[in-house]
């Protein structure tokens, strides 16, 4: 672009030097003498201020020679002007023939303006150099502003394209907002909907179930107040054995049923001749009796949520007198793990579970073979050959589940667990994962349980997470019978030796698992 415009204005230079040889001037004119009056004089020649300058308007050819600026040789030039306006056609054709190229002069660039001075013809030759020099580079620029012309026109087209691309986006924007914008409308009045329902309506009812549980567990205080101030009356003085205890005894229940005590209540045994007697509850009815008492559930006296140790020695009420003059009826304990270890050790035994809903219907759990190994195999449990209604879940785990959800609720093989020894098939040695304190009670746990009979007591059955202590099933739980949220009104777990002394093989008939109620 640079090399353009000094092209453009050398151009206009030599054409400014070219017209003051082509104006004429008429102040400069000489005066001829008149072709009527021959005798008349001449008139006065007048010089021009700007210099003596021949006119075209005479007859004559003026040659002059001009020494040149180096000083050395001279060179003739004829030099011809014209008037303004041209007198005839005579004295232009007379102009034409005096131009003589060959004494160096040259035409100008524009035929029109006539030829030029050899200074003139100089810079018409170094204008014509540059010009083919400059030509490659105006062809380059042309081509180059061609290109830029294909390129705006892209981009002109691009932004055509872009331009409608964001027309049609506002138009979709403008259809989304609108959408949600009724989404929104839509929501909130949803929103205050629920709103109303729940302030109005739920509310309400909430706080009446809430009074109606708030009643509920008013009435088991009740309960459990007059059965704290029964206890208080009962313990005014130390406590002591108040019922006869009988005068039969043997190494077990059923030894003395065999011995003629058929009445349920409690004895003394001495399963071993090296270690003392210790009271039991032998139930003498029940399928035929002799059965030792070894754990029992019936009103939530009694707290199982009891350490190592306590389940190690035992705990709890064996029995008291109803009125009858003897220890008829049992209370809520556990034998003891030593015991139930030494009893199950010393001969075959079997173990039968019986259990109450708060409907009163009655369920039972028989397993022909019961083992329970010593502490140093920490009371590992073994059970096996069940018959019943209650439901297999000690070798089975809970049917309601499947799966490794099933597996890990069985009981068979595992070791006992209280809330400071964790043997549990729940990470043991982890605090946070530790059954026996979730579930309530120290037992034969896996992850966790199916059954649950060492669990916290539960009146009225049913209960929810939130009355839970650690938001689990803790309570009296058999999970074949009533699911994991409810919790028995009883539990009982009696244990009898599955040979008799006589050797024969004990047998419980079928009718007995009939349910009753």
């Amino acid at each position: 672009m640079k090399l353009t415009l000094v092209f453009l204005f050398c151009i206009t230079v030599v054409q400014a030097q070219s017209d003051d040889y082509d104006y004429g001037d008429d102040d400069t004119q000489s005066e001829t003498p008149s072709a009527e009056s021959p005798t008349a004089e001449p008139a006065k020649k007048v010089e021009n201020p700007r210099g003596h300058r021949p006119h075209f308007g005479d007859e004559s050819i003026y040659r002059r020679t001009q020494p040149l600026p180096s000083g050395g040789r001279t060179y003739e030039r004829k030099t011809s002007y014209r008037n303004q306006p041209t007198p005839s056609t005579q004295r232009s054709a007379i102009v034409e023939e005096s131009i003589n190229l060959d004494a160096g002069e040259c035409t100008h660039l524009n035929p029109e303006k006539g030829t030029l001075c050899p200074t003139g013809c100089e810079l018409r030759t170094r204008l014509l150099k540059e010009e083919k020099d400059l030509k490659p580079a105006i062809d380059n620029l042309a081509v180059e502003v061609s290109n830029l012309t294909r390129s705006t026109n892209t981009m002109h087209v691009y932004i055509e394209n872009v331009d409608r691309e964001m027309q049609w986006r506002e138009t979709q924007y403008t259809g989304n907002y609108k959408v949600l914008d009724s989404y929104n409308t839509e929501l909130e009045n949803h929103f205050a909907l629920i709103n109303n329902t729940v302030n109005n309506r739920m509310l309400s009812s909430t706080i009446n179930t809430m009074h109606s549980v708030l009643e509920i567990l008013n009435q088991k205080l009740r309960v459990l107040r007059g059965a704290v101030l029964t206890q208080i009356d009962h313990c005014k003085m130390p406590c002591t054995v108040t019922c006869n205890i009988p005068v039969i005894s043997g190494k077990e229940c059923n030894d003395i049923y065999e011995k003629g005590g058929t009445e349920s209540q409690m004895y003394l045994i001495r399963p071993d001749p090296s270690k003392a007697p210790y009271k039991i509850y032998c139930d003498m009815v029940t399928a035929e009796g002799g059965w030792a008492l070894i754990q029992n559930r019936q009103d939530g006296s009694v707290d199982f949520g009891r350490s190592w140790d306590a389940y190690k020695n035992g705990f709890g009420n064996i029995a008291f007198d109803s009125g009858k003059g003897f220890c008829d009826t049992p209370g809520e304990y556990w034998l003891g793990n030593d015991r139930i270890s030494q009893l199950t050790r010393s001969k075959p035994t079997e173990l039968f579970f019986e259990m109450q809903d708060w409907e009163n219907e009655q369920l039972r759990a028989h397993y022909a073979t019961f083992i329970v190994q010593n502490e140093v195999n920490n009371y590992r449990l073994t059970v096996n050959g069940y018959s019943g209604t209650a439901g297999n879940t000690l070798l089975e785990g809970a049917k309601m589940l499947i799966g490794i959800n099933r597996t890990m609720t069985i009981h068979q093989n595992m070791k006992f667990s209280t809330y400071n020894r964790d043997n549990d098939g729940w990470e043991p040695g982890n605090p946070d994962k530790q059954c026996a304190r979730e579930d309530g009670g120290g037992w034969w746990y896996n992850r966790c349980h199916s059954a649950n009979p060492n669990g916290r007591y539960y009146w009225g059955g049913n209960y929810t997470k939130a009355l839970a202590k650690h938001g689990t099933d803790d309570g009296i739980v058999w999970m074949d019978a009533r699911g994991s949220w409810y919790s028995m009104k009883k539990m009982s777990m009696k244990i009898r030796p599955a040979v008799s002394s006589s050797g024969a093989q004990e047998q419980i008939p079928q009718s007995f698992f009939e349910p009753k109620s």
